[in-house]
C-alpha cells in the first residue's frame, strides 16, 4: 500500500489485470483456427492456421514491447495485425479473405469467456460514482469492442464516462496521448485524476508522462512477470480493489481533516 495521496477528481482505468483478468490462453484458439478454416475454404491447413496464430502472437506482443520503449507508440489497424503477423505466407486470396473480415477476426482474437472482475472492483467503482468521480477506462489492446462488451455484460459499463481502446483512438500506453484523451472527455484536468493500472512500463509510466495527479499500480500476473523500469515508482500499490478502496477513503479522509 502506498502512502497519503491527495483525494481525486476523477478515475483513469486500466481493463486487464485491472478491471477483469483470465488466465493465459492458448494462442490459437479453437473456435478461431475454426472460422479461420472456414473462411479462407480450406487453402490454408488447421495445423498452418495453428501454427502461424501462435507466431504471430508472439511477434505481435514482441512489436508491442519494441514500441512501447518509444515516446509515443501507436497501434496499428486490425489489418496490418492479420497481415504483418499472421497471414503473411498464405495465398493471396486468404489473405484477402482475412482482411474484409479483420476486425470480427480480431474480436475473436481478444475475447476471452473466462474473463472475471477482479476482486473488490465493483466496491471501489460504486464508491467512486458515490463520491462523485468521473471515470474512463483507458486499454491497450486488439479490439476494444471485446471490452466494451464484457464491461456490459458485467453490468460495468454505467460507472465510465468514457473508455478509450488504443485499437480505436490510435494512440497505445505508454503514449500519454491515450490518458489526455480521456481525461478531456470526461472534463478533469490530467494532473486531478488517479490512472490505475497493472503495468510499470505502459500504465505508471504513461500516467507520469501525461501528468496524472497519481499512478497507482494493481497487481496482477503481468506484473509480476515485468522486469523493473529504472526511472518509474508507481505512488502507491495495491493488490485488488478492496485495497483501492481503502486507498481512496485514506485519501478521502485526510482531505476532510
Amino acid at each position: 500500500m502506498g502512502g497519503m495521496l491527495r483525494m481525486p477528481h476523477a478515475l483513469l482505468w486500466d481493463f486487464g489485470g485491472v478491471l477483469a483478468d483470465a488466465p493465459r490462453q492458448s494462442p490459437a484458439p479453437a473456435e478461431l483456427v475454426r472460422r479461420l478454416f472456414t473462411l479462407v475454404n480450406g487453402t490454408v491447413s488447421t495445423e498452418q492456421i495453428a501454427n502461424d496464430l501462435a507466431g504471430g502472437t508472439r511477434s505481435y506482443a514482441a512489436w508491442r514491447d519494441e514500441v512501447g520503449r518509444g515516446s509515443e507508440p501507436m497501434e496499428l489497424p486490425h489489418i496490418r495485425v492479420w497481415a504483418d503477423f499472421v497471414t503473411h505466407t498464405w495465398p493471396q486470396p486468404a489473405r484477402d479473405a482475412v482482411e474484409r473480415e479483420a476486425t470480427s477476426l480480431a474480436y475473436v482474437w481478444t475475447w476471452r469467456a473466462e474473463w472475471q472482475v477482479r476482486p473488490g472492483i465493483p466496491e471501489a467503482l460504486q464508491a467512486a460514482a458515490e463520491a462523485g468521480l468521473p471515470m474512463a477506462v483507458v486499454s491497450n489492446t486488439l479490439c476494444g469492442a471485446a471490452h466494451r462488451d464484457f464491461l456490459a455484460t458485467a453490468g460495468l459499463s454505467e460507472r465510465f464516462t468514457a473508455e478509450f481502446y488504443s485499437d480505436e483512438a490510435g494512440p497505445r500506453k505508454p503514449n500519454p496521448h491515450l490518458a489526455q484523451l480521456a481525461a478531456d472527455a470526461i472534463g478533469v484536468p490530467i494532473e486531478g485524476c488517479w490512472f490505475i493500472g497493472d503495468s510499470v512500463h505502459r500504465d505508471m509510466l504513461c500516467a507520469r508522462r501525461a501528468g496524472a495527479g497519481a499512478a497507482i499500480l494493481m497487481r496482477s500476473p503481468r506484473t509480476d512477470r515485468e522486469p523493473p523500469h529504472p526511472d518509474v515508482r508507481p505512488d502507491a500499490r495495491v493488490e485488488d480493489g478492496h485495497e483501492l478502496l481503502a486507498l481512496l477513503h485514506r485519501s478521502s479522509t485526510s482531505a476532510d481533516a
